[in-house]
């Protein structure tokens, strides 16, 4: 195959415009889409330099020099082990022979984070007579930290950069069909393609990747609510080897492989498209159907069964799923690879469903069944039998959960990181003493679990045993949601802050023993914007150096603070004893009803 030039030829007399400021070196989370909460890597190789000619003969001189002597693989791997873009400049300045092997690394990956970088690497790629064909040269494209500043014209000068394998375009709303169509056609090395939140694409753009990209690995068009079931359906009957689909609504062969897909927010995916990547993309590895309210039974139980490799399946919000999705799965069938499952909010699960998941897929890591309202204890139950597989559990707003199953998931599951119960409200100090005796906890949601008290807070202060070596040692505890648990005291909290030395998030909104208190509130950060009169008094929310700080200043003189704390309420201008109506007064004041599931954090709550 012939290989492709510049419009203008290359003179190899002129001097270098490889610029120190622009590149940087090659690492791979330049992109969110392969960075997810879902926990999966990228399959796609490091760039290399084995497509051109990187070891023409060395003269004479360089020849003297024994590290000249080195294959061109060997210098490639040691250059790739510098640490910033301007060493690897330096290095292209050393010889010809370094030169060559450096640039590849050095210019890979453009950096783009700044205005005034993007126009050093558009001068260079548009150069007619560079040393070097740095159109050819660049692999990864990430523009979005100058996401409001792309448009279509702004991406024009890379219309010749045709072997770009990821191209990450989130949040750069101006660019349209034209300006994404421009990047990717006639590209046939694209392995990654990020465009969410780019309202303007339409079916277009997918018809034209499905027709020009054809080793595609990751698709993400999270937020492009006018994509249709068409264009989708055309990518599924071209990437017959795709393994990762992510529709989440506001993650060799000649063939199209793409293993990410997300279509967060795109309204108008139907049971449809869905069907058609079940039926002709059996090596689906993701999917994330976040938020995809037309999605139904049939195109579940179709994906399930068809995806014996499947590792994550998300489906928060799909409101019209049923029991019937699992329970018609094929009998005597296990998805041992299955490790993630989010059901948030899928409010017509049973119990019987539960049973059936836990049963088909035994070796399930992360399980969330947010807001499925239905289940009960018996399916808390059932999921103790994943054992030391399960490491993070999301059960909030399950308010049918008793301490009886708590208990039992905590002696069947001692491997839990991460878990949630915000507002199960029949849960007791019995349930929370249990979970503290979990030594790998780090994550722990107890928003509105208001029959917990300072015993609950003590138990998760004491030190842990070590597995391996029986000894005692300081919590893991990071973060701890403990908002509107209204009968907790600054005792409590005092010995959770000096106890947990790793704690980093700490909130306590409603709490009545800090959010009264003005030199507590002092260390807490600013409540968001969009919150209301009333939730702002009543936010109190600690995170980072506010969390040392307040550690600090209920250490100098503890006993002055908690005698304040016994007498804060005396002159009658604060809350009144009967605590539990003034608080139900408060949440009503605040909004916060047991169908929000908002922390008040800032960041979402509950956890995470």
């Amino acid at each position: 195959m012939a290989r492709r030039h510049l419009p203008t030829p290359l003179d190899e007399t002129t001097s270098l415009s490889s610029n120190p400021s622009s590149p940087e070196p090659p690492i791979d989370d330049d992109t969110a889409f392969y960075a997810q909460n879902n926990d999966s890597q990228s399959s796609i190789e490091q760039p290399t330099c084995a497509d051109r000619n990187m070891s023409p003969s060395l003269s004479a001189e360089e020849q003297k020099i024994s590290i000249n002597r080195l294959p061109p693989e060997l210098l490639i791997l040691i250059f790739a082990r510098l640490g910033s873009p301007q060493d690897l400049f330096n290095c292209m300045l050393v010889s010809k022979a370094w030169s060559r092997n450096c640039v590849d690394l050095l210019w890979h990956r453009p950096l783009c984070n700044s205005w005034e970088n993007l126009l050093k690497v558009v001068h260079s790629v548009r150069k007619p007579n560079s040393y070097y064909p740095y159109f050819d040269i660049v692999k990864r494209l990430n523009l979005s930290n100058l996401s409001n500043q792309i448009s279509d014209g702004t991406v024009q000068p890379f219309v010749y950069c045709k072997r770009i394998e990821r191209l990450t375009l989130t949040g750069c709303v101006r660019l349209t069909d034209h300006g994404v169509i421009t990047l990717v056609k006639g590209n046939e090395s694209l392995l990654a393609l990020d465009i969410t939140g780019l309202d303007s694409v339409t079916d277009h753009t997918l018809h034209t990747v499905a027709d020009n990209c054809v080793r595609l690995q990751g698709l993400n068009i999270s937020d492009c609510s006018k994509v249709t079931d068409e264009s989708l359906s055309h990518v599924a009957r071209t990437c017959k080897y795709l393994k990762r689909v992510f529709t989440t609504f506001p993650q060799e062969d000649l063939w199209l492989i793409v293993s990410q897909l997300k279509l967060n927010n795109c309204s108008l995916v139907t049971d449809e498209s869905i069907t058609t990547f079940a039926e002709l993309c059996p090596s689906m590895l993701e999917i994330d159907l976040h938020n995809c309210r037309q999605i139904t039974d049939f195109s579940i139980t179709a994906l399930i069964s068809r995806s014996h490799h499947l590792r994550e399946l998300r489906l928060a919000h799909c409101n019209l799923i049923t029991d019937n999705a699992f329970l018609t799965l094929p009998l005597q069938h296990s998805y041992e690879s299955l490790r993630i499952l989010d059901l948030t909010a899928c409010h017509q699960l049973h119990d019987l469903a539960v049973e059936r998941i836990i049963e088909i897929a035994p070796r399930l890591r992360n399980l969330v069944l947010a807001k499925c309202k239905e289940i009960t204890d018996r399916s808390v139950l059932a999921i103790t039998k994943l054992g030391k597989n399960l490491h993070y559990i999301h059960l909030g707003h399950c308010q049918n959960i008793t301490d009886h199953a708590v208990v039992q998931l905590v002696k069947s599951c001692n491997r839990i990181r991460y878990i949630d119960l915000a507002c199960c409200h029949r849960l007791t100090d019995a349930s929370i003493k249990q979970l503290a005796t979990l030594p790998k906890l780090r994550r722990i949601g107890l928003v509105k679990c208001q029959a917990i008290t300072d015993r609950s807070i003590f138990a998760l202060a004491k030190a842990t045993m070590e597995s391996k070596t029986r000894a005692l040692a300081p919590s893991h505890l990071e973060r701890v949601h403990l908002s509107y648990c209204i009968h907790l005291t600054l005792q409590g909290i005092h010995a959770l802050l000096n106890q947990c030395p790793k704690l980093t998030h700490l909130s306590l909104t409603g709490v009545q023993a800090f959010f009264l208190r003005e030199d507590l509130i002092a260390y807490c950060r600013e409540a968001p914007p969009e919150f209301t009169e009333h939730q702002r008094n009543v936010f109190c929310v600690f995170s980072g150096d506010g969390v040392n700080r307040l550690r600090d200043y209920l250490n100098k003189d503890p006993s002055c603070l908690y005698e304040a704390e016994h007498t804060m309420f005396d002159d009658g201008t604060g809350v009144e004893d009967d605590g539990e109506e003034q608080m139900a007064a408060f949440m009503n004041a605040t909004g916060l009803g047991d169908d929000e599931d908002m922390d008040f954090d800032g960041d979402g709550g509950d956890g995470a």
